[in-house]
């Protein structure tokens, strides 16, 4: 701080002199001050380099985590994550167009264009649409017929088992 000023601020808080001790410089032989051990004892797992051990270790005993069971079933590295666009966002940006197409959202900014697009049916259209996506939720799907419109589904990528498995 510049001027001298006696409001005390958190940018101007400092220890008083003497209460905090200067952190200990590890290194070997006496001038370090840690002496010839470096400050870590004589011998043993802690005073070597590289003693890090992994997190959960219990002194060589079997982990907690090995000796409770495992139960259930997770698939994901195989699940789906749809971007969503809703009949509502559909409705309000494509009023001119008849035509919706996945590159069409990918331009208007309602999908990334990495994941496939599923459409949900917030929202009600007020005339018909071609609507193409990945998936479509029933009730969407009702609406946009009932519209006088049309839903194609295009076919997903495979995914990372069919890319493992040889034909």
């Amino acid at each position: 701080m510049n001027a001298p000023t006696d409001r005390l601020t958190l940018s101007s808080l400092k220890p008083a002199p003497g209460s905090r001790r200067q952190s200990t410089r590890l290194g070997l032989g006496e001038g370090s001050g840690g002496g010839q051990t470096a400050t870590r004892g004589q011998k043993g797992q802690r005073s070597r380099s590289g003693d890090g051990k992994m997190s959960g270790f219990e002194g060589g005993q079997t982990l907690l985590i090995r000796r409770v069971p495992k139960r259930g079933f997770t698939n994901g590295a195989f699940k789906v994550v749809y971007d969503v666009v809703s009949l509502f966002d559909i409705e309000r940006i494509f009023k001119s167009q008849r035509d919706v197409t996945l590159e069409g959202l990918r331009i208007h900014g309602l999908v990334s264009g990495d994941k496939p697009v599923k459409v949900l049916a917030d929202g009600d259209l007020s005339q018909a649409y071609k609507i193409s996506a990945h998936a479509f939720s029933k009730t969407a799907e009702e609406k946009i017929k009932k519209a006088g419109g049309t839903s194609q589904i295009l076919p997903l990528k495979p995914g990372p088992a069919a890319a493992t498995k040889k034909a």
